[in-house]
């Protein structure tokens, strides 16, 4: 990984340090990807109290027909602390008709303040219904997505979270990009893989420098192998985007968006007392963390068991690097209390400086070379026949 001198030398002055998104002007330009099962509230608030406020924190994917519908998981979803503001929402949709309806009951009962649509999601579920990184590939069927959220949307801004196609022989950015202005969107985010790609190899950074040129109209911000502030910062000079995505480099690591913010402010990282101003938290600072993380979860679900059971995805990437046995490593993962929790980390040997080597890649890395797309998608970008709100998710969050 490429390091870079600490401090102003990171900032050049050319660099945008806002993003604006409509009427909400963020600074730094740094935002939380969407994660399906990670960025719920409790998540949210963590990566908020690290980065002091500053930033904009995205919600998990919020399917479209289980909002319309008032899904029973969907509604606590979309639940905001009352300290989040802009209070941002990811729909997705395959349905122009059902995407349209969503928006107006965001705007109708004052659900959320910007509303992101998800095209980039690549798992099977996704995109055998033709929704996510399938999606662009039609192109009227985005642009009338695409149209009926900003057209419902009133003053709310709509921004869009895309990949660069569905594989090597079908990308879609480029057309989806333009599309995108010419329908009102405010934003655009690329990742920059394919769907076949999932999570392997490496982002193509140059692909958001080049829908950047094409894109000039709109903020283009880039997603992609960031997994330090320094990163960030590199990504935004070799393309020249206006703003970066965060998605797993954060994972079990919600202080990166107060190292993010300091790095964009031209100063030292936020605590952990390294030469370069970065946090870098003992093994006691994380434990922390990891409770208060669990106790927000059960706080949020309205049982402390059920908290403390879905905070156990994030015990390995909280203790990414760090000299941990394996049986320790088991016993944590079947954690089932908040007591049970505290007592286990106690056991560890807590003095553990930040490892070397754990502000690295994290979460899932494979590749996977096989889109599971709906029979015929791919004969013709510009044939939408059979696609109907029957493709519709009824359950959310990826």
């Amino acid at each position: 990984m490429t390091t870079l001198a600490p401090s102003a030398t990171l900032t050049p002055s050319s660099m945008p340090s806002t993003l604006q998104i409509g009427p909400h002007a963020v600074q730094p330009p740094v935002v939380l990807a969407p994660m399906a099962g990670i960025t719920n509230a409790p998540f949210r608030t963590l990566c908020r109290e690290y980065s002091g406020g500053k930033g904009l924190f995205v919600s998990e994917m919020i399917t479209t027909r289980a909002l319309v519908e008032r899904n029973e998981k969907t509604m606590q979803l979309i639940h905001f602390d009352e300290t989040e503001t802009p209070r941002s929402i990811q729909l997705y949709g395959v349905d122009p008709v059902t995407v349209g309806k969503a928006v107006r009951m965001i705007v109708d009962e004052d659900l959320a303040d910007h509303i992101d649509l998800n095209f980039g999601c690549p798992v099977p579920k996704v995109t055998r219904k033709g929704g996510g990184s399938a999606l662009p590939y039609k192109r009227p069927l985005l642009r009338a997505i695409l149209g009926e959220a900003v057209s419902n949307a009133g003053a709310l801004p709509v921004t869009m979270k895309m990949r660069k196609g569905i594989d090597d022989d079908h990308i879609t950015y480029l057309d989806a990009g333009r599309i995108a202005v010419e329908e009102g969107v405010t934003a655009i985010a690329l990742h920059g893989r394919t769907a076949a790609q999932h999570y392997g190899g490496t982002a193509d950074w140059d692909a958001i420098a080049r829908l950047k040129e094409h894109v000039p109209e709109i903020p283009v911000l880039g997603n992609g192998d960031i997994w330090s502030a320094e990163g960030a910062l590199r990504m935004m000079r070799e393309t020249g985007c206006d703003g970066v995505v965060v998605g797993r480099g954060c994972l079990g690591r919600p202080w990166l968006f107060g190292d993010l913010v300091a790095a964009f402010e031209g100063r030292g990282g936020a605590g952990g007392g390294a030469a370069d101003g970065y946090a870098r938290p003992s093994l006691r600072q994380v434990a922390d963390a990891m409770l208060r993380h669990a106790r927000l979860l059960g706080e949020w679900i309205g049982d402390e068991t059920r908290g403390v059971i879905d905070f156990r995805k994030h015990v390995a990437w909280y203790l990414k690097g760090f000299s941990v046995g394996s049986e320790m490593r088991k016993k944590l993962a079947i954690t089932s209390s908040l007591d049970e929790l505290g007592a286990q980390l106690s056991e560890l040997d807590l003095d553990q400086a930040w490892p070397m080597g754990a502000d690295g890649p994290r979460g899932r890395t494979s590749g996977n070379n096989r889109v599971v797309l709906p029979d015929g998608w791919l004969r013709d970008p510009y044939d939408c026949a059979g696609i109907s709100a029957d493709a519709e998710l009824d359950t959310s969050g990826g």
